[in-house]
């Protein structure tokens, strides 16, 4: 009888600590016996999406024939003598990368000119057949090696345009491409990102024939059986094009997205040569796919190196703004190192790079709203206690203040100790449940009542991340206000910074 009460006294105990648990989960399933956490708002991202896009800032590497041939686009009959990089080192490269904050790696395995910087079984046309290591080596494989080593991911690039086969146009080039697109995704290890390309079709050698190929963008390559083979032997990669399906081109390639940014596209509407790429800068905010948007640019005006280029890497200044409008518009930032005809990346550009990071690790090193602060957080309208203001400044992601269903504008007051200068405010969405906030006000409260901060853009979405700069002010009180949202708003972060 004894052991019949331990054991029921036993299971009572598990049941009550499971039930504790359940209470102070912040995982967004199932947050207080009481109340349900709030309903997904369609659509929402995959558990894969959210982790690429907490990568935040990851790196582009362009290196081919075009480095030799001080080419962008290579026609497609660069002789394979050309390549022969004389210290090419990707340890160099992803050290740099590491150094400069970069979390992965995407690499132009192979451009439009069709070259492949792997030994690939389906062509000639090489790395195979080049003087680099007497025909033995194997740059994919060499970095991908390096990403390992040091801890940071790998990614692809695969043209989808090859202006150096003969059979470019025709079915069988779509099963050539296919054979491509499967060794590099079952060779070289873990995948975190596969780039399509948009840019296809055009004049090229094509085996000699040296003409203009037209394909019809939307059809011809068949993109479907392409993701089907990525989701086959990378389930965890994220798909890029020009319209997903698992992020976006941001519409330019200037590295920014705008302020109001929508992590929404409307399915099967965006196809590599959309013309109205440009919206691709905001996302449809009447979308019914969740499609992030990826940021691209390059340290220097052009993909591949020039020589000419070296006096024109970009400030620090530069890579700083756009930091704030890539990674700070609710994107991320995919900057891009042209690799020089040494194999290395110049010293410059990985100068430049660090000193970019440097900076805004100091910008936003110390959090004013932060634990050890001291600031209180209060809501006009709480969830819940397992949803109260106060967990939009614990640190954790995974936790968030929310309003009860149906309640789209709300006001969250943070009051300080003492009054603190201010020019940044970090906010978060918790995106697993989908992209909410539509418009919003930062405030500050000064004698006269409260005033919005001067912030030069539209505060409007937020999404992952919104970076607001905003000309200093200092004051006791802020406030950020709800003013409208698609569902109950589930803000995760809200953190202040004096950036000098």
């Amino acid at each position: 009888m004894m052991r019949r009460t331990t054991m029921m006294t036993l299971a009572l105990w598990r049941l009550a600590a499971a039930l504790v648990v359940a209470v102070w989960c912040g995982s967004g399933v199932a947050a207080a016996a009481d109340v349900a956490a709030p309903a997904p708002c369609l659509p929402v991202p995959s558990p894969q999406q959210v982790a690429w896009q907490q990568l935040e800032t990851y790196a582009f590497i362009h290196f081919g024939p075009n480095t030799f041939s001080d080419k962008e686009w290579g026609y497609g009959d660069a002789p394979l003598s050309a390549f022969d990089p004389s210290a090419l080192d990707c340890d160099q490269w992803v050290r740099t990368l590491v150094a400069a904050g970069m979390r992965g790696v995407i690499l132009t395995c192979k451009h439009h000119d069709g070259f492949c910087l792997w030994p690939s079984r389906y062509t000639d046309y090489s790395v195979r057949n080049t003087p680099y290591k007497g025909g033995k080596g194997d740059v994919v494989g060499e970095l991908a090696a390096a990403c390992a080593r040091h801890g940071i991911k790998f990614g692809v690039y695969l043209s989808p345009w090859d202006r150096h086969q003969a059979c470019y146009g025709t079915g069988l080039y779509r099963e050539y491409y296919y054979c491509q697109l499967r060794e590099l995704l079952t060779d070289y290890g873990e995948v975190f990102e596969v780039w399509f390309d948009g840019a296809n079709g055009g004049d090229g050698w094509y085996g000699g024939a040296r003409e203009r190929r037209e394909i019809d963008r939307r059809t011809y390559y068949d993109f479907a059986q392409a993701w089907r083979i990525v989701r086959e032997l990378q389930p965890d990669a994220i798909i890029f094009s020009d319209g997903g399906p698992g992020c976006r081109w941001v519409g330019n390639e200037k590295g920014y997205a705008n302020a109001t940014n929508w992590s929404l596209l409307r399915g099967g509407e965006v196809y590599p040569g959309y013309p109205a790429y440009e919206e691709l800068q905001s996302g449809h905010a009447d979308g019914d796919t969740w499609t992030a948007a990826e940021c691209n640019t390059s340290i220097r005006p052009g993909w591949f190196y020039h020589p000419a280029e070296d006096d024109a890497v970009k400030s620090v200044d530069k890579l700083t703004d756009l930091y704030y409008r890539s990674v700070g518009h609710n994107g991320t930032f995919l900057l891009n190192f042209p690799v020089n005809r040494e194999g290395l990346i110049p010293a410059e550009d990985s100068a430049r790079a660090v000193q970019w990071h440097q900076r805004i690790e100091r910008e936003l090193k110390t959090d004013l709203l932060g634990k050890g602060s001291g600031a209180t957080f209060t809501a006009s309208e709480e969830r819940g206690k397992a949803y109260s203001a106060a967990m939009v400044g614990d640190g954790d992601y995974e936790t968030y203040w929310a309003t009860s269903d149906g309640v789209v504008s709300a006001t969250l007051t943070i009051k300080l100790r003492r009054k603190q200068t201010l020019n940044r405010m970090v906010l978060q969405e918790y995106i697993p449940l989908g992209q909410r906030v539509k418009q919003f006000v930062v405030e500050y409260k000064t004698a006269g009542g409260w005033v919005a901060v001067d912030a030069g853009e539209e505060t409007t979405t937020i999404g992952y991340k919104r970076i607001l700069r905003f000309k200093e002010a200092t004051a006791r009180e802020w406030r950020v206000r709800i003013v409208d949202a698609r569902a109950c708003p589930c803000i995760s972060t809200v953190s202040g910074y004096y950036a000098r």
